[in-house]
């Protein structure tokens, strides 16, 4: 299957700090893609530049070189009208889903206005709304007030709906469970399963978590200090890894049991100890 989405050799730089300074390099030569319907989880921990990689694709965060492309057209470094007509297609949800949505306006205004603004009559915006908030879950009244009302499990629902508004191809995912506690957690990894398979939309979903991405990608890549460093079936990548890295976040993620926890904790020690000293 073609790629719907690629990376190639991306690098991704910052400005340097005072009059010498060297550029800031976040991304160092990033190659990925990612096919139609298909979760591709990209792991790693704070300051890895996955964040950053998902700023780039959204056209956020500047490409120094190399390349993005959507359905075989480069669109890094479009100008902003062009940008906007990609927004049709490319969509996002981010972490908190309270501060990235308008406090003051009812959620019928936060989902409709990316309709009204491309034209859509108010009354075909509301009855799309509707079927927004029974797709993700929510009651009909919810149209009507506004996303304080709302916990933070639901907040999140309504920022799937406007992702999902005008029927994208693709949604970057940033951290979007990672501000919920484990229930709730589950029944929005759930949802964008579910979502995914009534839709085949594909996702970049960004996080920190291996049993996150364990959950819900088909495949998943690994970023350390801006590089990719191990890709695969995400079974493979997240309980048998072959990078010490990826090994390393393994054992660093939480189990329920806390035996296997105190496991966990002790192999993390020895693996940090063997690595250190051949380091």
């Amino acid at each position: 299957m073609s790629a719907l989405l690629e990376l190639d050799d991306v690098v991704v730089e910052y400005p340097g700090k005072g009059r010498r300074k060297q550029p800031f390099r976040v991304l160092h030569g990033v190659s990925l893609s990612i096919a139609p319907g298909e979760t591709l989880g990209l792991v790693g921990e704070s300051g890895s530049g996955k964040t950053t990689l998902g700023r780039a694709v959204l056209g956020l965060a500047p490409v120094t070189s190399g390349a993005i492309r959507y359905q075989g057209k480069t669109v890094s470094g479009l100008g902003k009208r062009e940008r906007r007509a990609l927004s049709k297609d490319i969509q996002v949800v981010f972490q908190d889903p309270y501060t990235s949505l308008n406090p003051a306006m009812t959620v019928m205004d936060i989902l409709s206005e990316p309709l009204l603004v491309t034209g859509v009559s108010r009354a075909d915006a509301e009855r799309r709304v509707q079927g927004l908030l029974d797709q993700v879950y929510l009651p009909q009244d919810a149209a009507d007030r506004l996303p304080r009302e709302f916990s933070g499990g639901q907040r999140q629902r309504i920022a799937i709906a406007r992702a999902l508004c005008r029927d994208p191809k693709v949604i970057v995912c940033d951290e979007p469970v990672s501000a919920l506690d484990l229930t709730t957690q589950a029944r929005v990894l759930d949802l964008f399963v579910e979502i995914q398979e009534a839709t085949q939309v594909a996702y970049l979903f960004v996080t920190h978590d291996l049993s996150v991405v364990r959950h819900i990608s088909h495949r998943v890549a690994v970023l350390y200090r801006g590089e990719i460093v191990e890709t695969g079936d995400a079974a493979k990548v997240t309980e048998k890894p072959d990078h010490p890295y990826t090994k390393r976040l393994l054992l660093a993620a939480p189990v329920p049991d806390p035996d296997r926890q105190a496991k966990r904790r002790a192999e993390r020690r020895e693996f940090e100890r063997v690595h250190n000293e051949a380091g």
